[in-house]
């Protein structure tokens, strides 16, 4: 296992502000629909569009990962496809995309949305290492522990590398930022209990951690 940034490159957002987000937000993002995507920014993105942000990702994860157009990846709960559209743009590669909103699959990307597949998670249609990278961002801690254990073993078989993020905590004080944050977030544990569930599903990958501090989180 190794912790890395794989996010990087990705343009760092102005601080946000917690305490706005209530039940009703949360319960119109759980559906991952036109509120989470394309609604009020209190239930979701406020308008998921194409910006070009993930296209330095992209050229990180091609570089770090040896990603070539002889390459195959899988991105879980792709949304609307962004980072495949950008690795496809880099190299003429195998991208598959998964998701459990049709919503988001129906507004995604056109070089993409037929690439984008309605599966859960926690059960990955694929051979053993059929993979050359498999990406999971806000994926993992999303799940209940028993779901995010089972898509973290899934992860590992299907794949020969894999990157993922986790939702962490370090005090009391950035655990209550996150929650009054997060709209999906259902798994939220500290550094070393994560490392403790990744040993246990013997996941070897990369991992990132997602947090108060990483999300620039202020409470006014």
């Amino acid at each position: 296992m190794r912790e890395f940034n794989a996010l990087k490159s990705y343009p760092k957002l102005d601080k946000r502000v917690v305490g706005g987000r209530t039940i009703k937000n949360r319960i119109l993002a759980c559906n991952r629909g036109f509120d989470f995507f394309d609604g009020d920014r209190n239930s979701g993105y406020g308008g998921y569009h194409y910006n070009g942000w993930w296209l330095p990702v992209a050229r990180d994860l091609v570089e770090e990962y040896g990603l070539t157009s002889e390459s195959s990846v899988l991105q879980l709960q792709c949304e609307k496809g962004f980072l495949l559209h950008d690795l496809l743009s880099i190299h003429p590669m195998k991208v598959k995309g998964t998701e459990t909103s049709i919503y988001a699959r129906h507004t995604a990307m056109k070089d993409v949305k037929s690439l984008i597949e309605i599966h859960p998670p926690t059960t990955i249609q694929a051979d053993k290492r059929e993979f050359d990278l498999v990406i999971g961002i806000g994926v993992i801690y999303s799940l209940m522990l028993a779901d995010a254990m089972d898509c973290l073993r899934e992860i590992e078989r299907v794949s020969k590398q894999y990157f993922i993020t986790l939702a962490s905590y370090e005090t009391e004080e950035d655990l209550k930022l996150f929650r009054q944050w997060t709209l999906l977030s259902s798994l939220v544990l500290k550094k070393d209990e994560w490392r403790e569930v990744l040993a246990y599903c013997g996941y070897r990958g990369d991992y990132q951690f997602v947090n108060a501090e990483t999300l620039r989180l202020v409470e006014v």
